[in-house]
């Protein structure tokens, strides 16, 4: 498996601002506004959250296809929140919200296979343990 790389500069002090950048062109500007405030922008969270977003959705729509269940469509969204603890901030916590269209699959069975993709999706398990993930899944 490939390694992935990103690269981020930040100018000047507190009211600075930084840019990202992917290896594919995925690319952004960030500032303390756009993170911890609504400024315009990304930051860091957003890109988190995104990670995670399409990470579980790969993952679910492999883990129904392998049971037979070839999915129409797997939408997802992720929120991630960033709170002030102490003297710092912390990223606290991701609800993944999940719509999926599939034929064949009763509600436990859907729901065990979201949980079971929640816990081994790759972005998930480099979460465990230091961020709460929880899971809003539902067949349409």
């Amino acid at each position: 498996m490939p390694t992935r790389t990103a690269s981020a500069t930040w100018k000047g002090g507190f009211e600075g601002q930084g840019e990202f950048r992917g290896q594919t062109g995925l690319a952004g500007q960030y500032n303390f506004r756009s993170r911890f405030e609504n400024g315009a922008g990304s930051n860091p969270e957003e890109l988190l959250a995104a990670a995670e977003a399409a990470c579980f959705s790969m993952a679910l729509a492999f883990t129904l296809a392998k049971e037979r269940h070839d999915p129409t469509s797997v939408e997802t969204t992720a929120d991630c929140s960033v709170e002030k603890q102490g003297e710092g901030w912390k990223i606290t916590r991701i609800l993944v919200r999940t719509r999926v269209a599939v034929a064949g699959v009763d509600e436990a069975k859907f729901q065990a296979m979201a949980r079971a993709t929640l816990e081994g999706c790759p972005v998930s398990t480099a979460l465990k343990g230091n961020v709460q993930l929880d899971l809003d899944a539902q067949l349409v």
